[in-house]
């Protein structure tokens, strides 16, 4: 352990990849926040006091009923880009600091939107359980689908991930537009003021923006219709972003052609409805699931808080 750090300085809150949860153990000496109730209950109420920094991810969050229940936590350093799950609000109002893993992961996430693009448009896995089934030989040749390239499409946030994958889709030769919070300066693409009108006038619409209540249901029914039986919906973003009960409705009835999902509301549940439709791509949310990238985000994660624990500030903290 380090000799630094008090022991019960550090918490860690819910699963995390393994490597870090020893990293955690061994160099810092942090506990692991218990899941029985008593048991988290009376950790609160005792040694819970000395804990200075808690270390999460996206999948589990904070809330403020756990920081108030912390009187001494002053970060929150978060194992993700995203920290919707983080009641960043709460933690502002306690001053409490929060980090998140922004950057390194942004080319995998940004890769997977562009494979999620062509293999939905393309059918490929659709194609790969055709020929696995041994329809090729019985059925004839599998269907035609949707071309990749000089498609219009349409990017909803153009942050670090959007223009990433606005760059990747160029050189496909694609007409880029895109809506955010604000126009990029000096953005080569086209602005365009809602997510309707965004729709309206593209052949893909890829989700990029950040989860939270600013964008919730923000792709809703209205958006979808607007995209039309000819379009197609990628997210690689949240799951929370698009109304999920709208979507399998124009999914199954045929408004919409077709979507790459890895990201869902309720994960990892998934709507029983896509199982059986060719039309969808279905991933476990694996946007950013490179051995290179994890490593590159624990690597952050240890600086951010080997960072506040010596010096009260963090490497990569989120602002509002």
């Amino acid at each position: 352990m380090n000799a630094s750090v008090h022991p019960g300085a550090v918490l860690q809150v819910g699963p995390l990849k393994p490597s870090l949860s020893h990293a955690l153990a061994d160099v810092y000496g942090a506990v692991l926040l218990p899941e029985d109730s008593a048991a988290r209950e009376s950790f609160l109420a005792g040694p819970g006091a000395a804990v200075r920094a808690a270390v999460t991810s996206g999948r589990t969050g904070m809330d403020a009923n756990l920081m108030t229940a912390l009187p001494n936590l002053g970060a929150v350093v978060n194992f993700g880009v995203g920290y919707d799950t983080i009641d960043v609000e709460a933690a502002a109002a306690r001053g409490i600091l929060v980090s998140n893993t922004p950057d390194v992961l942004t080319d995998c996430v940004a890769d997977t939107a562009v494979g999620l693009m062509i293999d939905t448009l393309r059918q490929f896995s659709a194609s790969d359980r055709y020929v696995r089934a041994g329809r090729w030989g019985t059925d004839g040749h599998y269907p035609l689908a949707r071309q990749v390239s000089n498609t219009r499409v349409g990017i909803f946030g153009m942050g670090r991930i959007g223009r990433a994958i606005a760059t990747r889709l160029t050189a496909f030769g694609c007409t880029i537009s895109y809506h955010n919070r604000s126009r990029v300066a000096g953005s080569p693409y086209t602005y365009v003021s809602s997510p309707v009108e965004l729709a309206r006038g593209v052949d893909v619409f890829i989700v990029a923006a950040a989860g939270g209540d600013d964008t919730r249901g923000a792709v809703s029914r209205e958006v979808l219709d607007a995209l039309g039986p000819q379009g197609y919906l990628i997210n690689i973003a949240r799951g929370s972003i698009v109304d999920e009960r709208a979507l399998v409705d124009a999914l199954v009835d045929g408004r919409l052609a077709g979507a790459g999902l890895d990201v869902f509301t309720d994960e990892p549940h998934v709507p029983e409805a896509l199982y059986g439709l060719d039309t969808v791509v279905l991933l476990p949310h694996v946007g950013s699931a490179t051995m290179q990238t994890r490593a590159a985000m624990e690597a952050l994660t240890l600086r951010n808080l080997d960072a506040y624990l010596s010096t009260g500030a963090l490497v990569t903290p989120v602002t509002r």
